[in-house]
């Protein structure tokens, strides 16, 4: 079965899923917030995942961000939508900057770098690792 991550955002989110090994992580489809709860309805539908993992925004200083606000609600849709899947949350902090520094790193140039939809893809792989890396 594999584990699922989102990188939960007001306009988009990032979602990544591991293989069925669960050895790595691969980044899906950047998602317009909107559709998220449809598309990963229909993607547990197609596919076993045995977990969802969301990113969990912390200040800091390791305090909830204000973003929670924004989360909370998608996280009782997403438990009422699909019970049967367990849903945890990652601390988040930096994965944006780690991702930014990444795609620096790997020599993507400055206009793939402002594609926004790509900052979130690599988000969601770093918070799906960092579980994977966890567990």
């Amino acid at each position: 079965m594999r584990v699922l991550a989102v990188d939960y955002g007001r306009k988009r989110c990032g979602v990544a899923v591991t293989d069925v090994l669960k050895i790595a992580a691969n980044s899906l489809p950047v998602v317009p917030t909107a559709q998220l709860l449809p598309f990963l309805i229909d993607y547990c539908g197609r596919e076993p995942v045995e977990r969802i993992i969301v990113g969990e925004p912390r200040t800091v200083r390791g305090e909830e961000s204000d973003s929670m606000r924004y989360i909370r609600p998608f996280l009782g849709q997403l438990r009422k939508a699909l019970p049967e899947i367990p849903v945890e949350m990652v601390d988040e902090r930096f994965t944006s900057v780690i991702a930014h520094r990444e795609m620096i790193a790997a020599g993507f140039k400055k206009s793939d770098r402002r594609r926004k939809g790509l900052a979130d893809e690599m988000s969601a792989v770093l918070i799906l690792t960092t579980w994977l890396e966890s567990n």
